[in-house]
């Protein structure tokens, strides 16, 4: 199976997910922001980066092609459409469109992402937690801009293993990228009662839950409450959906899964995860937040799943940040 432009744009966070094999993405922790990190480079244009043509307009499949081997021995920018939105700055999330491709052969690397009305890809402009191309690429121009970017491989992507996508330290490397938006990367809906029986959720400053577990057994049946009520999208059945989750057990409290801990939101088809999570999801609205317990019947029954034993129930707070048709 081809890997999806998902991965390549969260870079250090190679995530996976599958109802049989995970209850959300499992989230690998990333190098906190630094103020190198965040600090636009505004990269400049070069004779490889201006021979990049595409073949449509912003939010269409930019179909780019250029000459090929393309060479060049750093990475270069030009901006072919600039946005009249706010400026992308260091530290933002941002929803953007992407396309990659191997500038030794032309061929994508994978297949593009976000363009034609598809669910645009979030990331957060931080060279320490993201593809470097993706983030020189994006950072320091308008909303509703579209780039090309060019440069080695290895500068493209840093410390990614490049054989994942099938490229050599030799080759080069093109991202053409569309910025649509700035992403919101917490639940904004407002504040619910909590629903007696449930865990007790705080959040720090920036949204991250902490959960504490009450002293009795858990229910027997999925139970879903709403902590924040949001006014967006109602998320349907297989649409992609973009949140920040965390999962602790029951019967600990420990944190077995969080995509905070990754320093970016998850985004996945509602019927690609477990029943207890894709009914947490389903007929909510955009930026809710939900906590969900999910007992093994509607987690990962009697196999369990790494550190989830057969008998563990799940409770999952999960911020609703997105979704798509």
């Amino acid at each position: 199976m081809r890997k999806t432009l998902s991965v390549l744009a969260a870079g250090f966070v190679v995530a996976a997910l599958a109802a049989c094999s995970s209850g959300a993405p499992t989230a690998t922790p990333t190098p906190t922001a630094s103020a190198a990190s965040l600090k636009c480079q505004n990269v400049k244009s070069g004779s490889a980066s201006d021979s990049i043509k595409v073949a449509s307009a912003f939010g269409a499949d930019p179909k780019a092609t250029f000459t090929t081997p393309l060479k060049t021995t750093k990475l270069e920018r030009t901006v072919l459409t600039k946005g009249d939105g706010e400026e992308v700055k260091g530290g933002d999330s941002v929803d953007i469109a992407l396309a990659a491709y191997n500038g030794t052969t032309g061929a994508e690397i994978a297949a593009s992402a976000g363009f034609d009305g598809q669910a645009a890809q979030t990331v957060k402009v931080d060279a320490n937690a993201f593809v470097p191309g993706i983030v020189r690429g994006v950072e320091c121009l308008p909303l509703k801009s579209r780039i090309a970017i060019a440069g080695p491989a290895k500068e493209m992507f840093g410390n990614v293993d490049l054989t994942q996508f099938k490229l050599k330290d030799t080759d080069s490397v093109v991202f053409v990228m569309d910025t649509v938006s700035k992403a919101i990367t917490r639940a904004n809906g407002t504040p619910v009662a909590p629903t007696a029986g449930f865990p007790t959720v705080k959040l720090a400053s920036d949204g991250e839950p902490s959960i504490t577990i009450p002293k009795t057994d858990p229910p027997t049946e999925t139970k879903v409450a709403v902590l924040k009520q949001g006014d967006g999208d109602v998320v349907q059945s297989g649409d992609t959906v973009t949140v920040q989750y965390r999962g602790v057990l029951w019967r600990n409290g420990a944190t077995f899964d969080s995509s905070w801990a990754s320093g970016t939101p998850a985004s996945f088809q509602t019927t690609g995860v477990v029943v207890g999570f894709k009914k947490a999801l389903e007929g909510q609205k955009v930026g809710t937040q939900v906590i969900a317990i999910v007992p093994p019947a509607d987690g990962y029954g009697s196999k369990g799943n790494g550190d989830v034993k057969a008998t563990d129930t799940m409770v999952f707070v999960v911020d609703i940040l997105k979704t798509t048709r």
